[in-house]
C-alpha cells in the first residue's frame, strides 16, 4: 500500500486539524512530545503487565495452597471418624508439600516483581534524567503485590497448622 501524497489527494475532502502539513518534520516540539508522552503510557502499561503476571502467580499458589489444605483437612476428619485408618502422616506430609510448592512459587514470584519494578523505575528514571519522557505521573502502590505478602502470610500459618496440628483460626 502506497502513501497519498498531497498533491495525489482529493481536494474536496477537508484536512484535519490534527494531522501536520507539509513538509513532514519529524523533530519538531509536537512529535517529540507526543513521542514522549506515549512512552511514559507505555511503562505504565509495562507496570501493568507485571501485575498481571504477579496475579496469575498468585492463582496458582493459591490454588496449591489451598488444595494442600484441604486434602490434609478431608483425610484427618476421614481419620477421626473412623472412616479411614492409617497414621495420617501420608495426607498431612503430602499436604505440607503442597502448601509449601505454593509458598516457594509465591516467593519467587514476589521477588521476580521487585527486582523488574526496581529495573523498570531505574530505566524510567534515566530516561526522566535525559528529558525523554516526563515522568510526571507516579507508581502506584502495587496492590498485587500487598496481596502476594497477604497470602504468603496465610500460607506460612496453613503449613504451620499442618505442621504442629493446630487449628489455623482458633
Amino acid at each position: 500500500m502506497t502513501p497519498i501524497l498531497p498533491e495525489d489527494r482529493d481536494p474536496e475532502l477537508p484536512l484535519s486539524a490534527t494531522l501536520p502539513k507539509p513538509p513532514y518534520d519529524t523533530t519538531d516540539a509536537k512529535s517529540v512530545e507526543l513521542s514522549s508522552r506515549r512512552t511514559g503510557m507505555s511503562f505504565q502499561r509495562t507496570r501493568m503487565s507485571a501485575d498481571r503476571t504477579l496475579m496469575s502467580i498468585i492463582r496458582t499458589a493459591l490454588s496449591l495452597i489451598s488444595f494442600g489444605f484441604t486434602i490434609f483437612q478431608v483425610f484427618q476428619k476421614m481419620q477421626a471418624s473412623k472412616i479411614l485408618d492409617g497414621s495420617g502422616r501420608e495426607p498431612r506430609n503430602f499436604g505440607i508439600a503442597l502448601v509449601v510448592l505454593g509458598m516457594v512459587m509465591l516467593t519467587l514470584g514476589i521477588v521476580y516483581h521487585i527486582n523488574y519494578m526496581r529495573e523498570l523505575r531505574a530505566e524510567r528514571l534515566l530516561m526522566m534524567q535525559q528529558g525523554l519522557v516526563h515522568g510526571e505521573s507516579k507508581y502506584p502502590v502495587s496492590l498485587t503485590l500487598i496481596t502476594a505478602g497477604l497470602l504468603w502470610l496465610l500460607g506460612l500459618l496453613a503449613a504451620a497448622s499442618m505442621a504442629f496440628n493446630v487449628p489455623l483460626l482458633g
